[in-house]
């Protein structure tokens, strides 16, 4: 899945996701990836609201209301908690995802983003200064001081760069991008029942069905022989 951690859609999508895998009847063979998208790599650093974002966009408040309104009260209701996706701060993630690889390579991945997705839109925290994610870092069980080294080292930025570079070119115009077994993509937001489904469907045309014994009796072979 390629999303941005202020990518509201994106935080929605993640959770039915899982929801999806652990409804899926073969959801223990099923493996969540996250990779990195960054949809708004111009943002000032010192942040912008995501009304402003959106004005800046040419949209009234009600028509960014009438968009995103529907995915707070959805992830509400779906179980992920309270979902900011209107009122919060919003910044460039460049450094985020940067954290997010290291953390990955260091055996915190779903930690990390499970964990910043709901500490952004659960609670609008700020998570994309060097100290803001030096501290989330350590909350996830990371060497902040190691966290530091490798946040200014700019140590994964060819590869955030790569894993969205890799997504556009298999289509992607924006977040979130889900792809099941390298070559069947979901482009947007889906609910948990469509994402079932999907999996069912990738899993029906991949996994070849299993073949039943006769048993211990006589069987007759494909070239037609019949033997006891």
């Amino acid at each position: 899945m390629w999303s941005d951690i202020i990518c509201p859609i994106c935080g929605v999508t993640q959770h039915r996701l899982r929801k999806a895998v652990a409804e899926f009847e073969h959801g223990d063979e099923v493996e969540v990836i996250h990779r990195s998208f960054q949809v708004h790599p111009g943002i000032p650093p010192e942040g912008i609201t995501q009304t402003q974002l959106s004005r800046n966009a040419g949209m009234t408040v009600a028509q960014m209301e009438a968009i995103l309104r529907p995915v707070e009260i959805s992830a509400e209701a779906e179980g992920f908690g309270d979902y900011h996706a209107i009122d919060r701060t919003l910044g460039p993630t460049d450094l985020t995802h940067e954290l997010l690889a290291h953390a990955t390579e260091q055996g915190k991945h779903h930690e990390a983003w499970v964990g910043m997705f709901r500490a952004h839109f659960g609670t609008n925290r700020q998570l994309w200064t060097l100290e803001q994610l030096v501290d989330f870092a350590g909350e996830i069980g990371l060497d902040r001081d190691e966290a530091r080294a490798v946040l200014k080292s700019r140590r994964y930025r060819r590869q955030v760069e790569d894993e969205q570079a890799r997504a556009q070119q298999m289509g992607a115009h924006g977040t979130p991008f889900i792809v099941i077994d390298g070559k069947y993509g979901i482009g947007g937001g889906v609910g948990t029942p469509a994402l079932v489904r999907a999996m069912e469907r990738v899993w029906a045309e991949t996994r070849p069905a299993l073949s039943m014994p006769f048993g211990e009796g006589d069987q007759c072979g494909v070239g037609g022989g019949c033997a006891s």
